[in-house]
């Protein structure tokens, strides 16, 4: 199994184990407050320390009565109780708001609507059980209830339990650092000229690492040379992982292996994957460097794949599944045994799935997908009708 201009090539599900096999482990923990822990990584296990809620509390709005004293009541024969504005004794009846505290003595709520008043009297027409719209104390989490293991990346709505359980501070691990380095000749920031090409690819993949968790230094373009490119990468060795893009292949400007190679160790030069074989990962003072291919989609496929798991472990979490759905395929896929391939997809209106036509170097044809379909190194293809994962890689979640 190989490609051209590479004397050896590494099955992805290998290159993603020596990868991460080089990738060192998180940051020393830190303490910060709750408000700012969204998207940090748990550094232990939390526990609620209060009863959430704190107290027995009316689910709804109504009367809170002794449910003994609505027995029997309906519509034809109310239960007619005296209103109070204290403790709920024999014979009395308390409004309360939803989220208001059950008053002593009682112990279930009458809707409000099930109710009418007269002066100081309340006609109840519906009997209620112990218990019946009251809301208990601990009912959401309970004192000493474990929240979060350790390992957890953060959430909005975890903040506001981690709050509400009684915590003002988390112990978390800081964002894994990540230098970008795109690389190449003909790259320009912008407004190209002939035969100049816009550098999309460093954007792109700093602005993914930040979504999944990372924290990205987006340097400048470096050109095709190995002394720019040996100073670059010494450079950053001070982030947790440094990735370049493009430069990755065989051909003549092709130059980062070279670099890393005498740098550090090359650990790993093609994967069987497509698209996105040239990519090759290395290390270099102890840092691990992930060199991406420069074509747009095989440099997306290959940072979702090696670089996505490489800044989960830097941050001493497990990175998330993504959303996928099922659909039938409404054209034959094609593929190579041996290579596991990633196929761009989208939905028709009928409701099944077409393949996207484009090539590894057509960016556009990662943003009219919709996902893709895996199909592993032991087929060849996939056939038109059959049914497929679509995987929503770059889905928010």
């Amino acid at each position: 199994m190989g490609h051209e201009g590479f004397t050896e090539v590494t099955r992805l599900a290998a290159a993603r184990e020596e990868l991460l096999s080089v990738v060192n482990p998180p940051a020393a923990a830190e303490s910060v407050p709750v408000a700012e822990a969204d998207g940090l990584t748990l550094a232990d296990s939390v526990a609620a320390t209060r009863d959430v809620p704190g107290f027995d509390r009316a689910a709804m709005d109504g009367y809170a009565v002794r449910a003994t004293d609505t027995h029997d009541a309906s519509d034809r024969s109310p239960a007619v109780l005296d209103e109070t504005g204290g403790d709920v004794t024999p014979g009395l009846a308390r409004y309360v708001h939803t989220g208001s505290p059950m008053p002593d003595g009682a112990d279930a709520v009458v809707k409000v609507e099930e109710t009418d008043t007269r002066g100081d009297r309340v006609e109840v027409f519906a009997a209620v059980p112990p218990g019946e719209n009251v809301a208990p104390a601990g009912e959401d989490v309970r004192s000493g209830d474990r929240l979060f293991d350790a390992g957890r990346r953060l959430r909005p709505s975890d903040l506001g339990l981690l709050k509400a359980g009684g915590h003002r501070s988390v112990s978390v691990r800081g964002r894994p650092t990540v230098s970008v380095i795109p690389t190449g000749e003909e790259l320009v920031a912008f407004d190209p000229g002939y035969g100049e090409t816009t550098e999309t690819n460093g954007l792109t993949v700093s602005r993914l690492v930040e979504r999944w968790g990372g924290e990205a230094t987006y340097r400048d373009i470096v050109g095709d040379d190995e002394g720019a490119l040996r100073a670059a990468v010494e450079r950053d060795t001070d982030h947790d992982i440094v990735v370049t893009t493009g430069g990755s292949s065989v051909g003549e400007r092709d130059l980062i292996a070279d670099v890393v190679a005498d740098l550090g160790d090359v650990l790993g030069h093609g994967v069987a994957l497509k698209p996105g074989h040239p990519v090759g990962y290395g290390v270099v003072d102890d840092t691990p460097v992930l060199t991406l291919p420069g074509y747009p989609v095989s440099c997306l496929v290959t940072a979702v794949q090696l670089l996505r798991p490489a800044v989960a472990k830097a941050g001493g979490f497990e990175p998330e599944p993504f959303p996928a759905f099922e659909a039938t395929l409404d054209r034959k896929i094609a593929s190579e045994v041996g290579v596991r391939s990633f196929v761009r997809v989208r939905e028709t209106d009928e409701g099944t799935v077409e393949p996207v036509r484009g090539g590894a170097g057509v960016l556009s044809s990662v943003a009219a997908a919709d996902g893709w379909v895996v199909v592993p190194e032991s087929l060849e293809g996939v056939a038109a009708g059959e049914s497929v994962t679509v995987e929503r890689w770059e889905a928010f979640h």
